[in-house]
């Protein structure tokens, strides 16, 4: 069967490539950082005193749980997670992917709680890269005005001029995911891949499932089928190109569906990162493409360890599906939620490809 999942390869255990960067570093010093802006107004008296907390609320000299049956903890993992399966086997929205443009579009969603929406993340931990800047480093960069929508989560950061700076990343993905996981009106499938789409006449319908593991293992094992999820609207933010990455556009080209996936081009980020939020569509019916699955179908630059974008063609996806759903949204004027009409940065029919 065809899938959309790709097979995970021994490039996960070779041996990393020796740095052009091998030497000891020379030349001159880099210039002195410039003094940082208060993180946000109302946070600058910040602090926590250890002291002043409360103790924990029991003995933990003499702590003791009360007793379960193990039959007990089985019955309710397995009784939530079926009834999970079942109420969203039929959905409004199907998220594929986790990142933050996925997080932030099913986020967006889910401020309307007549919309029900099932995220489809293939890893056991959501976030994708969201968890760490470039380079493995901690700091994520946020250039203006998407910092509006750090506002609305209540995270804080380091202001400067043209962009703001979360001094960790995790501090965005999980910040993100304990409020939208909250909700009643969203389900997180992790260690789940969606291998394929559901297409009929002309119009995807859905998404094909398996676990995560099944998926990376049909290579070593007798048939192992899927499960499925059908849903108003898919929107695909499987990332740029990699072992699960952008799966949903390629699995159109090879249905026929859309004619080609170019790949995203050199990093250009202040060309990059509009483009991606400009491009953000409805790519065939049904189907919406956010994040950087965008640059891999139009051939868009990368914008490397800044992190605007993402969120906001999240935010638009969000609110091409509800337009879809023919719901109130920003991009018609119907919204009446709490939105800043200046993260809107295109509208839902630019479909033209970056030349860069």
């Amino acid at each position: 069967m065809a899938t959309m999942t790709s097979t995970l390869t021994s490039s996960l255990s070779s041996k990393p490539k020796a740095s052009f960067l091998d030497s000891s570093a020379h030349g001159t010093a880099l210039p002195a950082r410039s003094v940082l802006r208060p993180a946000k107004a109302g946070n600058q008296n910040f602090s926590v005193s250890m002291s002043a907390s409360s103790p924990p609320p029991y003995d933990l000299r003499s702590f003791k749980f009360e007793p379960i049956k193990e039959s007990i903890v089985s019955r309710e993992m397995t009784r939530r997670y079926m009834t999970d399966m079942i109420t969203y086997a039929d959905t409004d929205v199907v998220v594929v992917g986790a990142g933050s443009a996925g997080l932030t579009c099913a986020y967006e969603l889910s401020k309307n709680p007549s919309v029900q929406v099932a995220i489809i993340e293939q890893s056991v931990s959501p976030g994708g890269g969201a968890w760490l800047g470039g380079q493995l480093f901690s700091a994520m960069v946020v250039r203006k005005p998407a910092h509006l929508f750090l506002d609305e989560l209540d995270i804080e950061y380091d202001e400067q001029d043209n962009y703001v700076v979360i001094k960790h990343a995790a501090l965005f993905t999980s910040t993100i995911m304990s409020k939208l996981l909250a909700r009643p009106n969203v389900k997180l499938f992790n260690a789940v891949a969606a291998e394929d789409l559901i297409v009929k006449e002309g119009r995807v319908g859905g998404v094909v499932t398996n676990w995560a593991l099944v998926s990376m293992n049909h290579d070593t094992q007798s048939c192992m089928d899927p499960n499925v999820m059908e849903a108003k609207v898919v929107v695909s933010s499987c990332g740029h190109d990699g072992p699960f990455g952008a799966t949903g556009v390629k699995r159109l080209k090879s249905i026929g569906m859309i004619d080609s996936v170019p790949g995203m081009k050199a990093l250009d980020m202040n060309t990059a990162e509009d483009a991606i939020v400009r491009l953000t569509r409805e790519i065939v019916p049904g189907m919406i493409v956010t994040g950087m699955e965008v640059a891999e179908i139009d051939g868009a630059p990368r914008m490397g360890p800044t992190f605007g974008a993402m969120m906001i063609s999240g935010q638009k996806a969000a609110h091409l599906a509800l337009q879809s759903l023919g719901l109130p949204n920003a991009l018609d004027g119907t919204y009446d939620g709490s939105i800043h009409p200046e993260l809107i940065l295109a509208s839902a029919d630019g479909a033209e490809t970056v030349d860069a």
